[in-house]
């Protein structure tokens, strides 16, 4: 059941970190730090520096995201 009080944004991956954390520049600038979500761990999706990202935000915490799709480089 998906959340409906989600703020989703377009990014591109900066740096790959520890524990398959991500930075993330998002198109209006900002740069955050994103995880991967659990449906793309599943299927073994690997995102490298690069790659276009859709990026979940809660409205609570702004700086931190969860990457929900991969897109083409």
């Amino acid at each position: 059941m998906p959340k409906e009080n989600v703020i989703e944004v377009k990014g591109t991956v900066t740096e790959a970190l520890p524990n398959a954390m991500f930075k993330v520049k998002l198109e209006n600038g900002h740069e955050i730090l994103a995880h991967i979500s659990g449906k793309l761990r599943m299927n073994y999706i690997k995102i490298l520096p690069g790659d276009a990202v859709t990026v979940v935000l809660s409205p609570y915490d702004l700086t931190k995201g969860r990457i929900v799709w991969r897109g083409k480089q």
